[in-house]
């Protein structure tokens, strides 16, 4: 009996030993952070998308001048701040500043009728339109007269809902982050000396232009998702994963590993919600 004691005593020991080795202080450490990180993720991006509602979103005002006056102090004052307005001399200076996004949308006023004309940016976002033209309709009803949508500014036919351009912004943004990371892993946090550091910006330059060729591709000729210039967005592109990448060599350069996790929070958990993500700034 004493025997079998000891036997057990052997193993809790050896297990003990075992789990040490598994799991060392630095990495528990290690993994606290990640359960952090994660959870700084979950809260930052339900926390700021949970509930979109829009914020001084400008809108021209389009009427004769004392109708235009009323027009403008009525939106101004709805509850919430909604909309941002401001009058302006002709439907072409809307559209104008509509397509150069100077203003979210624009207020065509019928003074022989009873409904007026919205017009909105779709491929600025179709939920900042949406919410806009719900936000006109309210108001309008209210003085028993009747709003009218029109997209001037449409998405493109393949990127109905306007997520093309911050998916591929997010995709690049991955990919710089996890190029530097296996830059990290691979051969040390840390570059040994300045020749070095040069040489992993340099590889992280050809990852950077590559990532961006591919990107635009992807969204451009194969998909469609975003019609336009294809060298225009595949330098955009480049620079954007460069950024990412660089900086998360800087954070590795200061904090070790550890910065791979720092520049996920910059980039990703506060980045992202910050600038909006899905949702244009006004909401």
């Amino acid at each position: 009996m004493t025997a079998t004691r000891e036997n057990r005593e052997n193993t809790d020991r050896t297990f003990v030993e075992e789990l040490k080795a598994a799991v060392t202080t630095r990495a528990a450490v290690l993994v606290v952070g990640v359960l952090l990180l994660q959870l700084a993720f979950i809260l930052s991006y339900v926390g700021s998308f949970h509930r979109p509602k829009p914020d001084h979103v400008s809108i021209a005002v389009v009427a004769p001048k004392q109708a235009s006056e009323q027009v403008v102090g009525k939106l101004g004052k709805l509850p919430g701040d909604p909309l941002d307005p401001r009058a302006v001399s002709s439907e072409a200076e809307a559209v104008r500043k509509i397509k150069h996004r100077d203003v979210d949308a624009a207020l065509i006023v019928d003074p022989r009728g009873s409904t007026d004309r919205l017009l909105v940016a779709g491929g600025a976002g179709s939920s900042l339109a949406q919410a806009v033209e719900q936000v006109v309709t309210q108001a309008e009803k209210a003085d028993q007269r009747s709003v009218r949508t029109e997209d001037i500014v449409p998405a493109a036919a393949d990127d109905s809902r306007g997520l093309s351009s911050f998916y591929l912004v997010v995709g690049w943004c991955v990919g710089g982050y996890l190029c530097a990371a296996v830059l990290a892993i691979s051969a040390g946090a840390r570059p040994a000396n300045g020749s070095r550091a040069a040489i992993r910006l340099g590889a992280l330059a050809l990852y950077s232009i590559a990532a961006g060729l591919g990107g635009t591709i992807i969204v451009g000729p194969a998909l469609g998702a975003l019609p336009g210039s294809v060298f225009g967005l595949w330098g955009l592109g480049a620079l954007v994963v460069f950024a990412v990448g660089a900086t998360t060599l800087a954070c590795q350069g200061l904090a070790g590993i550890v910065g791979i996790g720092l520049a996920i929070l910059i980039i990703v958990v506060l980045g992202n919600p910050s600038a909006g993500g899905a949702y244009p700034y006004p909401l």
